[in-house]
């Protein structure tokens, strides 16, 4: 048999101290994320952060895989930590880390297989201008990426709200599903003319696909590409309101 250990999850957390608590304290989660040195410390978050993204991800991977240029691997995480909830190319990757798209895609399988990192395929049956063979990565952990970018503004003030939301609440999801058992196969959906689905979950038959918003008032119109191409799908919006629904 095979555990997962990730960080703690949000669905941990709320069994601990409640959903009001944990809701509560999302702008601090967003920023710092769950590793339990980090949430068993407060005010020292910064400081473990450091050090758990210098020794665990540089030191323990470049030793493992014995890489000859950790300058390379290091920049190559910064460039995925500012793409977070985008669309990403390894050889784009390469050309901003100065490797090669098969070293590039080398370092990303490895860090996915050290939970570090997590990827999305992108979703596609019956359009022929549906995007195939894209992919987004995202982090397991909100505090090593924002660690790795050296950036722990407050979550109300970030230009990249968006995106973290993004990331945390994906993760989270990915959390549930292993804790949970169940078995669901994880997208996102997008088009060549730019009409999107956040994520995409499809098991037993059923196809669920889901928008996250970090303002709750913000307005959403589902695709209807999407919904004509794929009859009997549901369609949810996620926002912190109604979070716990989704986690």
């Amino acid at each position: 048999w095979e555990y997962k250990m990730y960080p703690l999850s949000f669905a941990e957390m709320v069994q601990h101290h409640g959903v009001l608590n944990e809701k509560r304290l999302l702008p601090h989660r967003l920023l710092y994320g769950y590793y339990p040195d980090v949430v068993n410390n407060p005010g020292k978050e910064r400081e473990i952060l450091k050090q758990l993204s210098d020794s665990f991800l540089y030191k323990d991977i470049l030793t493992w895989e014995q890489i000859k240029k950790p300058e390379k691997l290091v920049k190559l995480l910064q460039a995925i930590a500012f793409q977070i909830g985008n669309q990403v190319s390894y050889f784009e990757l390469g050309q901003l880390c100065g490797l090669d798209s098969k070293t590039v895609e080398k370092y990303v399988v490895l860090l996915e297989q050290c939970y570090v990192i997590f990827r999305l395929g992108s979703f596609s049956r019956n359009l022929r201008n549906e995007l195939k063979n894209s992919k987004k990565i995202y982090f397991y952990d909100n505090g090593i990426r924002n660690a790795i970018i050296a950036d722990f503004s407050l979550a109300e003030s970030r230009s990249d709200i968006g995106a973290i939301w993004e990331n945390y609440i994906i993760a989270e999801r990915q959390k549930k599903l292993e804790y949970d058992k169940l078995w669901r196969n994880s997208w996102f959906w997008r088009t060549t003319d730019q009409k999107e689905v956040d994520y995409i979950e499809e098991g037993d038959g059923k196809i669920q696909a889901f928008e996250f918003k970090w303002n709750s008032n913000a307005k959403y119109k589902m695709p209807k590409q999407f919904l004509e191409s794929y009859s009997g799908s549901t369609f949810s919006v996620i926002s912190p309101e109604n979070m716990e629904e989704f986690l």
